[in-house]
């Protein structure tokens, strides 16, 4: 395990950059390892410096500023963020120089802002009005009698723009206005969160810029459309695989050239903090229902289980929110096989992913011997990321989370069962946490919640392809 330290201290092959020292120490018990509000220096010059920090699985360019941490065991932990920005041993801020003072100013406002109470008026009011929440939850009779338990759905597909996406965006631009930004960048794979991105811009009358993956311009051809009727400009990226790790790539570029007056709408739970926590704030409106609406209807506060699909992972963060540190309930995370792990056509990254540095995040990354990014391969254009949230890297390393891969034809198989037994069209992403349901054995009382992350009308050419 690589430790980085300020130069006075004193440990096992100790190698001078600048005013700071990499130490390079044996770590052998699972601990925790951070130090509050320290940063470190570090340049990666060559091929084999590479190799031998391959526990970072970053191949740096330029001067990177990594949150330092120092050694930390604690029996009781939860497992949200700590104050340093870390899931057990996942998260951290690791940026180019240049947005150091965009992520350090964001670090320090955004929790003030969002706890503060006229924020928290005009996000509830315009989720209420404008997104209508709070989104149904729907007993899916015939589903829960196919696999023998009570299946309620929690609807985020009827939200305004057909995801749960807009109630991150919504919240994200209410910041960026405070901190007096005017112009919006945002990624986006499916396009599901690039349309809730143009339309809060559209709303708040600010610049828009999308970034998106040629690949995934031509699969969600109706998506892109949305967005530029919304006003916004669409970047298609011609880079890499042109899939969601390539438009992210391409809007910190923009985000390094433009750091004064742009705010980088990230979508997902993943990037460098304070935006894995920021997402799942953001997001955790789905669970606060999901616990009102479960009571309403079960007498109980509590499911058996939660399952949601996991690319970046921010449906499932919302969904399991407000039960993480519960150990009663069951978490069930369904990340994309592809055409299967074995077959190297896959996102399925806790799976197969080592720990490294992906935008900005220690997490699991699907990476080769050299701990460079593999392209990763899903139907779903928003589940073909070779990276995870750190929250959910860490409640899959700690256990506390069932992880389970669903390929291509199991989820699509999923989505059409949704469709004849409920009448209910999924996104291909959703279709992968239904895809979950029949590797699980439930009991007839299991009470299991599953979040309908975003509806379907984006992948029907996608779907009628693959069934010909």
């Amino acid at each position: 395990m690589l430790i980085f330290a300020p130069v006075k201290t004193k440990k096992d092959n100790e190698n001078n950059i600048g005013k700071y020292i990499l130490v390079v120490a044996s770590v052998t018990t699972p601990t925790v390892v951070r130090e509050q509000r320290s940063y470190v220096y570090i340049r990666c010059i060559n091929k084999e410096q590479q190799k031998t920090e391959r526990a970072l699985s970053h191949q740096a360019t330029g001067l990177f500023r990594f949150t330092a941490k120092m050694i930390l065991n604690t029996a009781n932990m939860s497992f949200l963020v700590d104050k340093d920005g870390y899931y057990g041993d996942f998260g951290g801020a690791y940026i180019p120089e240049i947005l150091h003072k965009c992520v350090e100013e964001l670090q320090n406002t955004y929790l003030d802002v969002l706890q503060s109470e006229d924020f928290k008026r005009e996000y509830d009011r315009l989720l209420r009005d404008y997104v209508g929440r709070p989104s149904p939850l729907y007993r899916a009779h015939r589903l829960s009698r196919k696999y023998g338990c009570k299946i309620y759905l929690k609807r985020e597909d009827l939200n305004h723009t057909g995801a749960h996406k807009i109630n991150n965006t919504i919240g994200q631009i209410l910041l960026a206005r405070r901190m007096g930004k005017r112009r919006i960048i945002a990624e986006t794979g499916a396009g599901q969160h690039g349309v809730a991105t143009a339309t809060v811009c559209a709303l708040m009358d600010m610049e828009c810029v999308i970034y998106m993956g040629k690949t995934d311009v031509e699969r969600q051809h109706i998506n892109v459309e949305k967005i530029k009727m919304l006003g916004a400009t669409v970047v298609p990226v011609t880079g890499g695989n042109m899939t969601l790790k390539d438009a992210t790539n391409e809007a910190i570029r923009d985000w390094c050239c433009h750091p004064s007056d742009t705010f980088y709408i990230i979508g997902s739970t993943v990037g460098p903090h304070p935006y894995p926590d920021m997402v799942s704030r953001l997001q955790s409106v789905i669970s606060e229902e999901i616990k009102k609406q479960l009571a309403e209807q079960e007498g109980r506060h509590c499911p058996d289980y939660l399952i949601a699909c996991v690319g970046g992972g921010s449906n499932a963060a919302g969904t399991i929110y407000h039960y993480i540190d519960n150990n009663r309930v069951k978490i069930v995370l369904a990340e994309a096989g592809g055409k299967g792990t074995d077959t190297g056509m896959t996102a399925a990254t806790i799976a197969l992913g080592k720990q490294g540095i992906i935008h900005g995040a220690r997490t699991y990354v699907i990476q080769n011997e050299d701990g460079q990014i593999e392209e990763p391969y899903s139907i779903s254009a928003g589940l073909d990321y070779p990276g995870i949230g750190p929250m959910h890297a860490n409640l899959a390393a700690q256990k506390r989370a069932i992880v389970l891969s669903v390929n291509d034809d199991e989820a699509v198989r999923a989505a059409y069962e949704l469709t004849r037994l409920e009448g209910i069209i999924p996104a291909l992403e959703s279709a992968h946490a239904l895809g979950a349901l029949g590797k699980i054995s439930f009991k007839p009382d299991d009470v299991v919640v599953l979040t309908v992350s975003g509806r379907g009308d984006k992948d029907i050419e996608t779907y009628l392809d693959f069934e010909k």
